[in-house]
């Protein structure tokens, strides 16, 4: 199976490539923009800032042919946020291929920490990507902005209110957990993506 991580200038490359190997998995790290619509998989990792990491897109021409990709591709973190129509992140118009917003939580109004760090829960579990995967499975985060629940929500989490922990639309997966971080469910997860 040809799997390619898209390589740009946000990424938690390392630890994903580390996840993959766990499961026998060589993937290559790329911006070329032909591997990457050859590949039979593709990983859009990210870890970092949207505006910047949006023109680092744009600047490989890589926005546009992660929009024409027909094959899967699962987003992680600002991976996934990056998939969506907009960010709250300094104001940050995104790829556009899932048509929902990234919002900043409101962490006075729950009294709760921004970013959130650490191990939290996901429920209400409605994709192949979940196959095997036990509700209120226990999934690790670092994060200040969240994708709003919408149709397309196929996994959700609370923390001060019910957010989308991970999101579909067509061949596109996204999570904003770290899967690669999430011990065997995060495992399982890309295993199931790896299958789909």
């Amino acid at each position: 199976m040809n799997v390619v991580l898209i390589k740009y200038s946000a990424g938690n490359i390392q630890s994903v490539l580390n996840a993959l190997e766990r499961l026998g998995i060589n993937a290559e790290v790329t911006a070329d923009l032909e591997k990457i619509k050859s590949a039979d998989k593709v990983i859009f990792p990210g870890v970092g800032e949207a505006s910047s990491a949006m023109r680092s897109l744009q600047e490989n021409q890589l926005d546009s042919v992660i929009k024409e990709l027909k094959q899967p591709v699962l987003g992680i973190c600002v991976g996934m946020q990056l998939l969506c129509r907009h960010s709250e992140e300094n104001n940050t118009d995104c790829l556009g291929i899932v048509p929902v917003q990234i919002k900043k939580f409101n962490g006075v109004d729950h009294h709760l920490k921004v970013p959130q760090v650490g191990w939290n829960t996901i429920f209400q579990l409605q994709s192949p990507l979940f196959k095997n995967i036990k509700e209120d499975s226990y999934i690790y985060n670092v994060h200040s902005y969240y994708a709003e629940d919408s149709a397309y929500t196929i996994a959700k989490c609370n923390y001060g209110l019910n957010y989308a922990a991970a999101i579909q639309k067509d061949n596109f997966f996204g999570v904003q957990f770290h899967t690669e971080k999430s011990a065997a469910v995060g495992d399982r997860i890309i295993e199931n993506f790896l299958s789909i």
